[in-house]
């Protein structure tokens, strides 16, 4: 496994649920409403014909209302052992906050930045306790 593997990826919309019609038209990925949240839960793993493995497929994601007007790509979500370490590292290599770490409640942390010649990208901390 890799060592800080991409781990998530967003897509942003402004109808978050006529976007996910789109993808899993288009695409035929799994895609469901997270209950309570106003935020779509993204399956891309698929299975494999018969003699194939069971499964193919990277990574899952979310389709979420876009945080702001000009917000117009897909964030990949890098793991890291420490959100916190990880801003402070990226912030002395030239890196910008755009989103302070923040929980996804039971699941873990994350934050948004961009990169110094602007690319947004997130960073994502396993943790159940996260509140």
């Amino acid at each position: 496994m890799a060592k800080n593997p991409v781990a998530h990826f967003e897509i942003p919309a402004d109808d978050p649920e006529r976007l996910s019609g789109f993808y899993s038209e288009l695409f035929d990925w799994k895609i469901n409403k997270a209950p309570g949240m106003e935020y779509w839960l993204v399956s891309t793993v698929a299975s494999k014909p018969e003699g194939g493995p069971a499964e193919v497929g990277g990574i899952n994601g979310g389709i979420t209302k876009r945080p702001m007007p000009d917000a117009r790509n897909w964030v990949n979500y890098v793991t890291v052992g420490s959100v916190d370490d990880s801003v402070r590292q990226a912030q002395s290599l030239g890196a910008r906050v755009l989103t302070s770490k923040s929980a996804v409640p039971s699941m873990g942390w994350f934050a948004i930045l961009a990169d110094p010649e602007m690319n947004v990208f997130g960073i994502w901390q396993d943790d159940s306790a996260a509140k």
